[in-house]
């Protein structure tokens, strides 16, 4: 039996009016879907400057990005650390003229999307990638997330 344990927390930045077992459950959901075991989630909602920081550290790369994904997947059970820039995702929100948080839905998809075994590094995957991503932002329902 799976511990399904998906958990939010905050770093070096204020907490967020955000419904934190919405979000759960649809990356619950998510995993269920694709045929998966939801296994330890952590994501971290932090600044450009800590994903900055832990992008220089451990990936060797100094730029600024919206999510660092690192997996701890064993078999079928999705596993991993998701270190997300509010910063990054409020700014991707505006250029994409959409809300901040269905933003934050679809780079925390993305990061598990990422754990489940996709990627976007060719033309093709990232296609597939965006597909999912909207499947998924699809079955949402951001109307029952309290303003």
């Amino acid at each position: 039996m799976s511990v399904k344990r998906v958990a939010i927390f905050y770093e070096n930045i204020q907490p967020l009016n955000l419904k934190k077992s919405h979000l759960k459950s649809n990356v619950i959901s998510l995993i269920t879907n694709e045929k998966k075991i939801t296994g330890e989630i952590s994501v971290i909602l932090c600044s450009d400057e800590h994903v900055l920081e832990i992008n220089k550290k451990y990936l060797k790369h100094n730029y600024y990005t919206d999510i660092i994904t690192f997996n701890y997947v064993a078999e079928n059970t999705i596993s991993g650390d998701l270190f997300i820039s509010i910063d990054r995702v409020k700014e991707n929100a505006k250029e994409f003229n959409t809300n901040w948080i269905e933003e934050l839905y679809r780079v925390v998809f993305h990061g598990i999307l990422h754990l489940i075994g996709y990627n976007d590094k060719t033309e093709d995957e990232k296609k597939t990638m965006r597909e999912k991503e909207n499947f998924y932002l699809d079955k949402v329902e951001f109307s029952r997330i309290e303003k």
